[in-house]
């Protein structure tokens, strides 16, 4: 019988939400009654490989985090509830500090729909490659285009994935990239593998995600949400 890696889910709940045009977080938002935090924690909550939740959420937060979701929903395996940085990256730093060794699934809490076969194929591709993305290929044709918005190159379609999280790795190698990062001066990423990629030349290996593995980004994302919750019912 394979020996299980203690898994850690670092849940990133610190995001303003501008392009929400709301007062409320996107994060604490409500779709189908609940917060749509709670739907990526109750993931973790109840899946059989993830042993603990570190919860990131914006400074001054914690409370209303811990008595509004993590105890309001039983969220028992969110034992630490931290606050974030400025920057994503910051928020994930903090996180890693606090994460034990194994594998550690770094997760948008703006994601809801992390379910458990995701959690399953990340295990099971970290458990070989160590550094590993969920993502789908493109439906889309993607142009990549310059400062004045002239087109420079069209990628082949095929070899095109759209990036989602949960980003999952060996928790030595992503805290080992990440000190490495928050040591520069100047810093320009915008996910996890980037890091992986940059300041250790890891090889990062993509798995499934899903479709309907959204970011809550924008009001339009919340509709869509909302259909597939429905569809879930």
């Amino acid at each position: 019988m394979e020996k299980k890696e203690y898994c850690t889910a670092i849940v990133l709940a610190a995001g303003s939400g501008k392009r929400m045009g709301t007062k409320v977080h996107k994060q604490y938002l409500l779709m189908g009654g609940k917060p749509v935090l709670y739907y990526s924690l109750r993931a973790f909550e109840d899946s059989k490989r993830i042993d603990e939740i570190i919860l990131v959420c914006g400074a001054g937060e914690e409370d209303y985090c811990r008595k509004e979701i993590v105890e309001k929903y039983g969220i028992s395996k969110a034992r630490k509830i931290i606050p974030g940085g400025a920057e994503r990256y910051d928020s994930v730093w903090n996180g890693l500090k606090e994460t034990k060794e194994g594998y550690v699934y770094i997760h948008d809490g703006a994601r809801p729909f992390v379910d458990e076969e995701i959690i399953e194929r990340a295990y099971e591709c970290v458990s070989e490659h160590h550094a590993c993305v969920a993502g789908m290929p493109s439906k889309d044709t993607v142009k990549i285009a310059d400062s004045g918005n002239i087109v420079t190159a069209t990628p082949d379609r095929s070899s095109v994935w759209i990036v989602q999280t949960p980003q999952v790795f060996d928790t030595e190698l992503i805290r080992k990239a990440y000190a490495l990062l928050m040591e520069k001066d100047e810093i320009s990423v915008t996910d996890d593998a980037m890091v992986a990629e940059q300041m250790l030349g890891a090889a990062v290996r993509l798995f499934y995600g899903s479709y309907e593995n959204i970011k809550i980004t924008t009001p339009e994302d919340l509709e869509i949400a909302e259909v597939f919750l429905k569809r879930k019912s």
